[in-house]
């Protein structure tokens, strides 16, 4: 049992390094993942993580633009779920953060 709790972050990171989701990889989804934590604890933190965080709701689930209102990097988007949550990340057009610091920021967050 001990052995299984440590190796649950190692899965989790790997989750988080996947570009495929339940959606074709030609869906752009660069992270899709589950969390056991409530959207708007998950937005909150990614709110004090990253910069230029736009925050809007969308029928039931949170929605957040990383960088330029207008130009987003990234877009993720935060649907209730059983329990927790889930997250979408898809990537924009610019590069702002850096992919490994946005995904650094997803993996803190959805702990």
């Amino acid at each position: 049992m001990k052995k299984l709790l440590l190796l649950a972050p190692l899965a989790f990171v790997a989750a988080c390094g996947s570009s495929r989701g339940p959606e074709s990889a030609g869906s752009g989804t660069m992270v899709y993942v589950s969390s056991a934590r409530q959207t708007s604890d998950i937005a909150h933190c990614l709110d004090r993580r990253l910069s230029r965080v736009h925050t809007s709701k969308n029928n039931g689930s949170t929605e957040l633009t990383v960088g330029s209102s207008s130009n987003g990097s990234y877009f993720i988007t935060l649907t209730p779920s059983r329990g927790g949550s889930v997250v979408k990340v898809v990537r924009g057009t610019a590069d702002d953060p850096p992919e490994e610091d946005l995904r650094f920021a997803i993996a803190r967050c959805t702990t």
